[in-house]
């Protein structure tokens, strides 16, 4: 207590020390017993204040403990351990098989007798599995049992199998029965024993009808035998989820199927079974890789595939008759049906839509293809209906819908017009062309969908081919005109890129349609360029041209005024375009005169040359003058200037080639040609090119004037000294005139044109036209130029002096303000 009472004091006089007031109380215990109270709860809250606090429990669960990892098995163990048991298994179906098999040819047992060994062996396997797996020995190696089970499994199947359909011992109803309890009793050992007695239990009941003769019975037994077992597997791979089993078991399957295709070639009645066969193997194939868990979808697709490419090859063995387009027809629906169920199995709808095009195309080459247009039918209402029903889910269905409507149709078209009249066919394709386009219609706002495209394709495409079977065959370029303008007015509408290049596509196969005819016209261009002075004979009639050729070009060289028409493919399709629609304004132009003998050439050939060549040049002028379609109007300038070149100036020349070119002095072909060629020239943009190529068409002008004074409206023939003097003279004023106007406008170009001109006709002077005059004529002839140069010189110098000192202060001036 005194100690207690110390404590309190001392701790009283630290209170006090900070500047606490003490506790007042009426009497010294109780204040005592006060301030104790205090003090302990003081040293308390001290204490806790010391203390470290606990650490937070950690939120997150530890994972437990992974189990450890089992041994990888050595190669030893697996040829030693494993390998001889399943060998074993293998050996004791086989001896069961054999066995019996040589009962069979020894004649030693009767038919029951063996067929009875044959289920006890089966049994005591069973039995044997069973007690092994009690055996203190074998308890620990699962596998022993499984083989025994296995190989017990696929002998009771075998006996089955010889029971019922080599010596019917048993009637169709017991067999069923019997198989389902085998197959009960198979997927029990199955569940029991795990997937090696499943795969013993395959292996035995697929080489079954083998060893025991495959169609000893007939063919529809044993078919009936593999769909049993084929459905007891893909059940026992449903209830343990082993896709491998379905898988090995559909296999199997389609490999029976080729067996009997190989071993049935002579004997194709049978092998309508086979198609049935075929076609429930592919249905049920695909609903059980699903349900055993199997993702994969390669693997889910694969028996549909392999369904279709089965029915297509038996169906010519079936002569393509009601029967094998039932087998095909009734897969395609459990195709499409799947597809709407789940869309993984849209590619394999797909395929069973392209293998039946060539399956209808096969069919109706034959002579006997009754059955072939009522399954063309019910195939186009079949992929059609549910195409465009659910074309909004998916673009995969807007596909099946196209090729559903379009696909059959064309098909039979094409491999059998003589099936309707031509009227008829147009109303079946416009009919097609419609759904199509509401197709294309429902989906105009998605601008980068193929669909959109296709749908509009395939649009154009049943239309041109509706439209062409009510007009003769000589006028199928009107639809085609008629396809390229719908289909630029659609991409204008709908403003998808992708439409922008349909227009092409109709234009080429218009091309593709004159092939002839574009083909006279290559030929009259190569012969018209190397030289021939009668083109007109090698042109194809006019109305030909016009009527393959001449809409849809138009049609298409319209739809370019749209910048944005044909993208990528606007230079080089408008380019052809263009080229197409020259040649036929050519063939058009030749048809006037109709030069078709050398005396017409003679009389009228220039004439026509020149406004072919003013016409292309007059073109190109106004489109490069108005700034139009400049790179047309390039084309077509370059193209007249090559004409004037080529044929006026080298290969056809007037001067060489005997041409009428007009009687009257400058008035005449041959001048205003060429001074025509100099106006477009001269008018047009002042860029160097242009401007040479003006002052040489200029000077061609000039000299045919003097040529043709000389020698009348036919040019050919010597060259006179006269006419040489004119040549002389009429360049010299050229010259003069040319160095006039560049002092005057300050032009330099055409002053240097001028001074090139005038050193030219110099030398022409001193070495051609002087070698020719002889005394006072030589003398003043020299003594005339000498005074023109010297004047021309002195002037020249004057202008050059005044330019020189006007442009110095100028500079200066520039100077000074830069510094």
């Amino acid at each position: 207590m005194e100690q207690d009472l110390a404590r309190v004091e001392s701790r009283l006089a630290e209170i006090e020390s900070r500047g606490l007031a003490p506790i007042a109380a009426p009497e010294p215990a109780a204040a005592r017993a006060a301030l104790a109270a205090r003090i302990a709860e003081d040293d308390a809250r001290a204490l806790a204040s010391q203390t470290p606090p606990p650490p937070a429990p950690d939120p997150s669960p530890k994972p437990a403990p992974l189990p450890a990892a089992e041994p990888r098995p050595s190669l030893e163990s697996l040829i030693g351990g494993r390998l001889p048991i399943w060998i074993g298994g293998a050996a004791l179906v086989l001896a069961g098989f054999f066995l019996v098999r040589y009962s069979i040819e020894s004649g030693l047992l009767g038919p029951g007798t063996r067929t009875v060994l044959a289920a006890l062996f089966g049994l005591i396997l069973i039995a044997a599995s069973e007690a092994v797996r009690g055996f203190s020995a074998t308890r620990d190696d699962p596998r022993v049992a499984q083989a025994l089970a296995g190989a017990g499994i696929a002998s009771l199947y075998g006996t089955l199998y010889m029971a019922a359909a080599l010596y019917q011992l048993l009637s169709p109803l017991t067999a069923f029965v019997l198989v389902v309890v085998v197959t009960g009793g198979a997927m029990a050992l199955a569940l029991r024993h795990g997937p090696p007695t499943a795969a013993m239990a395959l292996v035995g009941g697929f080489v079954a009808p083998l060893l025991a003769g495959f169609d000893a019975a007939g063919i529809g037994p044993l078919l009936v035998y593999l769909a049993l077992f084929i459905a007891a597997l893909f059940g026992l791979a449903i209830r343990r989820g082993w896709g491998w089993l379905a898988l090995a078991a559909a296999v199997a399957g389609f490999g029976w199927i080729n067996f009997l295709i190989a071993a049935l070639v002579d004997r194709p009645e049978e092998l309508s079974a086979v198609g049935a066969f075929t076609m429930l193997l592919a249905a049920c194939a695909s609903v059980a890789l699903p349900a055993t868990g199997t993702r994969n979808p390669w693997l889910r697709l694969a028996p549909l595939v392999a369904g279709f490419i089965q029915l297509v090859a038996l169906a010519p063995s079936l002569e393509f008759g009601a029967l094998a387009w039932s087998f095909y027809l009734v897969l395609a629906a459990a195709a499409i049906f799947l597809s709407w169920r789940e869309p993984l199995y849209l590619p394999g709808a797909l395929a069973a839509l392209g293998f039946l095009l060539v399956l209808e195309a096969l069919a109706l080459v034959q002579p006997e293809r009754s059955a072939t247009p009522v399954a063309a039918i019910v195939a186009t209402l079949l992929f059609a209906l549910p195409g465009h029903y659910l074309a909004t889910r998916d673009a995969r269905w807007a596909g099946l819908a196209l090729g559903g409507t379009a696909g059959p149709l064309l098909i039979a078209h094409a491999a059998a017009p003589s099936l309707l009249a031509a009227p008829a066919w147009g109303v079946l394709e416009l009919l097609a062309a419609a759904a199509c386009a509401s197709l294309a219609w429902r989906r105009r706002t998605a601008a980068n969908d193929p669909v959109l495209a296709l749908a509009s394709l395939t649009t154009a495409l049943l239309g041109v081919l509706g439209l062409a079977q009510f007009l003769p065959d000589a006028w199928l370029s009107l639809p085609l005109a008629l396809a390229i303008l719908g289909l630029a007015a659609w991409a204008r509408k709908a403003e998808a890129p992708s439409l922008f290049k349909l227009p092409a596509l109709p234009f080429v196969a218009a091309l593709i349609a004159a092939g002839l005819p574009l083909l006279a016209l290559t030929e009259l261009v190569a012969a018209s360029v190397m030289g021939d002075r009668l083109p007109y004979l090698r042109l194809p009639q006019a109305d030909l041209l016009l009527r393959t050729l001449a809409l849809p070009t138009a049609a298409l060289v319209g739809s370019l005024l749209d910048p944005r028409m044909l993208g990528k493919a606007r230079r080089p399709v408008g380019s052809i375009a263009i080229v197409v629609a020259v040649l036929l304004l050519y063939a058009l132009a030749k048809q006037p005169l109709a030069i078709a003998t050398l005396e017409q050439f003679t009389a009228a050939g220039f004439l026509e040359r020149a406004l072919l060549t003013q016409a292309c040049l007059a073109a190109g002028w106004l489109l490069l003058r108005k700034n139009q379609f400049p790179s047309l109007g390039g084309v077509l300038l370059t193209l007249g200037l090559a004409r004037f070149v080529w044929f006026d100036l080298l290969l056809l020349s007037p001067v060489f080639v005997p041409q009428q070119v007009g009687g009257i002095p400058l008035l005449n072909a041959a001048v205003l040609h060429a001074a025509a060629v100099a106006a477009w020239l001269w008018t047009l943009a002042p860029t160097r090119p242009i401007r040479i190529g003006a002052a040489l068409a200029t000077l061609v002008a000039l000299l045919a004037a003097v040529r043709q004074v000389a020698h009348g409206s036919l040019m050919t023939g010597p060259v006179s000294t006269a006419e040489n003097g004119g040549y002389s003279a009429v360049l010299l004023g050229t010259a003069l005139f040319w160095l006039w106007r560049g002092i005057t406008t300050g032009a330099r170009d055409l002053r240097i044109a001028g001074l090139a001109l005038l050193t030219a006709v110099t030398f022409k002077v001193f070495l051609v036209d002087a070698a020719a005059l002889d005394g006072v004529l030589r003398i003043l002839s020299f003594l005339a130029l000498g005074i023109a140069l010297i004047g021309i010189g002195w002037a020249y110098n004057r202008f050059l002096g005044t330019h020189t000192k006007t442009a110095a202060p100028e500079s200066d001036t520039a100077v000074s303000q830069s510094a």
